[in-house]
């Protein structure tokens, strides 16, 4: 039997007595006349924001620890074939020394044909089905899961979790290499090291991926976490976030209802900031994609044995997961995205340039940690923005599947990190800040559009009357962000 739908219209449900504490960035402003009314309002504000951090925290509880050890244990089988590589991988194989990097590029050129439509039309489970059966259909995890975060939480409470679930890429790094460092210790004869490394970390994701399955909810109307009026708040909330500017068919447990249109495709192509954010997001993106292989063989150039490297790769993924923790709850906090992402690329400038400046491997040591504390920065963050400016959620599936297009970073950083150039890469690294640099242009030229635009349709609000306003809001001429109601998230 399909599930009821109802079109959601209204920022607060009768029956649970529950407001939605969010506030639009162009709604009215009221002036409380009464000493009364003001402190039924502020203890009213209070409420929903103690049950807004009461929610948060339950979702948190279902949803961010597993989805975490999926994304930690994708980023393993991503990248344990950087340390096997330290064990001699490609020479047990007998492979010759850059069809390492030609296979790097070609897994992640699957990652470019698969994220936009498993994105866009599958549904989560389907694809976290997919994700523990076969590596091919790993591609739609990433976008896939972050829509499906996009639809429990609010515009500026997702880039936290974001980064609590993207920041296990970097954890993923840190546990591959003290993993790497245990595995290769084993000396049996049976199997060689690197065997040991696949079999031990594609066994763990496959039996996790399996648990998923059955721990999590499908969307935040059948949350089991949550009680009833809970989850009609929860879902709620989202669907106010965007009453102003789209239109939308929910099912009951607060899932999209035929979520993907015509129109919705057809904007997405003709969205030129997609595909500027999807080129700053490319170059961004090549030392993440890049190191996430490469790493343990870059620390080996630096004069370390090649377990010790394995060992020492620990300590910079730390400090790239403790960067973006951090960002991402100050992003969040401060309701801004932008610049956050481009001090994070200017903390990440500085590393790479001491670390082909540097004489000592200790200084070079010293800028990868600082590298990788602002390189994972962007990635989340870049993502969240999308979010916050597209109130569509077919459209917004779709711009975050074609923003798995950043996965050419993975190609380029492939081919960058060649065995030629070791031991000291330093090419690969000139070249890396290159597209760091032109990632820092592009991202500060597009928040300075986005401000230039809100600008722009300020004034035009201001010489608005309200019932104009409110016909605006409703013209279905001008769709979503298109609408001079809305206001961009910079």
């Amino acid at each position: 039997m399909s599930p009821d739908t109802s079109k959601i219209v209204t920022p607060t449900h009768a029956a649970s007595g529950i407001a939605v504490a969010r506030s639009q960035p162009d709604s009215a402003t009221t002036t409380v006349t009464s000493d009364v009314s003001t402190g039924n309002e502020a203890c009213g504000s209070m409420r929903g924001r103690t049950l807004e951090r009461a929610l948060n925290r339950k979702l948190d509880i279902a949803l961010l620890p597993l989805l975490a050890v999926l994304y930690l244990f994708n980023g393993l089988d991503r990248g344990n074939i950087g340390n096997a590589q330290t064990q001699g991988f490609t020479d047990d194989i007998g492979a010759a020394q850059d069809d390492l990097n030609l296979a790097v590029s070609m897994f992640f050129i699957t990652f470019i044909l698969f994220q936009p439509p498993s994105a866009a039309f599958g549904r989560w489970d389907l694809a976290l089905g997919a994700d523990s059966i076969i590596r091919g259909f790993e591609a739609g995890f990433y976008p896939t899961a972050v829509a499906y975060l996009s639809s429990f939480y609010p515009r500026f409470d997702i880039a936290v979790r974001l980064a609590v679930f993207y920041g296990q890429y970097a954890v993923a790094g840190a546990f591959s290499g003290s993993i790497a460092y245990a595995v290769f210790h084993i000396q049996n004869g049976f199997m060689v090291d690197w065997q040991y490394l696949f079999i031990i970390e594609g066994a763990a994701t496959c039996v996790f991926a399996l648990i998923a399955w059955c721990w999590l909810p499908a969307g935040p109307g059948t949350a089991w976490v949550l009680g009833k009026d809970e989850q009609i708040h929860a879902v709620t909330r989202i669907h106010f976030e965007n009453a102003l500017y789209v239109e939308h068919e929910y099912a009951r447990n607060g899932i999209e209802r035929d979520r993907l249109s015509r129109r919705d495709v057809v904007e997405t192509m003709k969205d030129w900031k997609l595909w500027y954010v999807l080129v700053c997001n490319i170059c961004t993106s090549v030392p993440n994609q890049a190191f996430s292989v490469f790493l343990p063989l870059v620390v080996q150039g630096l004069g370390y044995s090649s377990i010790q490297a394995n060992l020492m790769s620990v300590p910079p993924y730390v400090c790239g997961a403790v960067g973006l923790y951090s960002f991402a709850l100050s992003s969040d906090r401060r309701m801004e995205r932008g610049y956050h992402i481009v001090i994070g690329i200017l903390i990440g400038m500085i590393g790479l340039v001491t670390v082909f400046l540097a004489n000592s491997s200790r200084a070079k040591y010293a800028g990868l940690c600082v590298f990788l504390f602002g390189s994972y920065i962007s990635t989340p963050l870049t993502a969240a923005w999308l979010i916050d400016n597209t109130p569509e959620p077919g459209k917004r599936s779709l711009v975050l599947g074609m923003n798995g297009f950043g996965n050419l970073a993975g190609v380029i950083g492939a081919q960058i990190f060649r065995r030629e150039y070791a031991p000291d890469y330093q090419l690969p690294f000139r070249i890396t800040l290159g597209f760091v640099a032109a990632a820092l242009a592009g991202y500060l030229s597009y928040r300075s559009t986005l401000a230039s635009m809100n600008r722009g349709r300020a004034r035009i609000r201001q010489l608005k009357t309200s019932s104009e306003v409110d016909r605006e809001r409703t013209d279905p001429t001008r769709y979503a962000d298109k609408k001079w109601t809305f206001t961009y998230g910079l």
